[in-house]
């Protein structure tokens, strides 16, 4: 299976680089150089600073619910995520000669961890909204749509998005484009797995959001649900109005009314 694939993807490249020569492959690549390459860097690290931050959190409830009796009772009165971590990062264990001082001395740690990753997360996010607002500010307006998920987006089309020459394109790059799969007089669609996961999800987020407190997407909701749609193809169908949108924003700009 292995050798296969292996040689499936060798073919692949083989295949691609046979149409550049060519001539035949005429397809604009992703230049490296502007804001969104700046943009890719950050969201890279504040990723795994999110991951990490998820780790620590995990392991520190783990140490909480294993630690001596006495303790454990002791953090249970403190509510609230912050105020237990807060409270945690400050703890003095002393000479570790007891499992209690050795259980503070690792909770400390993976609580001072949590806190600086935290502020990491948070200066990364500030960073990244001023460089996306700075590339695309009509599409921060927008409703549900927040700066990583334009930022999924930018990564996406890259410096140059006008290589994007469709709608359809970046749907299948987002992975929310169909194809038909019909038999007979049995006609049916059937959802594209390719395209990037990320920016998949993003969309996804961004159609939850609106389902939930925007007024035309909610009437949109009723009109398909009426027609007989389940909420997983409306979710489908609000991707694909999203996609458009955000191709409108990004990769044709100079198609938008301006304003009087």
């Amino acid at each position: 299976m292995r050798y296969q694939q292996g040689k499936n993807d060798s073919l692949d490249a083989e295949g691609a680089a046979r149409s550049v020569l060519s001539g035949q492959a005429i397809a604009a690549p992703k230049t490296q150089f502007g804001s969104v390459e700046m943009i890719r860097h950050l969201k890279i690290a504040r990723d795994t600073a999110v991951k990490s931050r998820s780790v620590a959190l995990v392991t520190l409830k783990a140490l909480i619910i294993n630690a001596p009796a006495e303790l454990r009772d002791s953090l249970d009165q403190l509510k609230g995520k912050i105020a237990l971590i807060r409270h945690i990062a400050a703890f003095r264990p002393g000479p570790i000669t007891s499992t209690t001082a050795s259980a503070k001395a690792a909770m400390r740690s993976l609580a001072r961890r949590w806190l600086m990753l935290n502020d990491e997360v948070a200066e990364h996010d500030k960073e990244l909204k001023t460089l996306v607002e700075a590339k695309a500010p009509s599409l921060m307006a927008s409703h549900g749509i927040a700066t990583l998920t334009i930022a999924e987006m930018l990564i996406l089309v890259g410096d140059n998005p006008s290589r994007i020459r469709s709608e359809a394109a970046l749907a299948k790059l987002c992975g929310v484009c169909q194809f038909p799969v019909s038999s007979g007089k049995t006609h049916r669609f059937r959802l594209n797995r390719g395209g990037k996961r990320q920016a998949n999800a993003a969309l996804y987020r961004v159609a939850i959001v609106r389902m939930r407190n925007h007024e035309p997407t909610l009437a949109y909701v009723r009109e398909r649900t009426k027609d007989g749609k389940s909420k997983s193809e409306i979710i489908r169908c609000l991707k694909r109005y999203i996609v458009r949108e955000i191709f409108t924003h990004l990769c044709r700009p100079e198609t938008q009314e301006k304003p009087c």
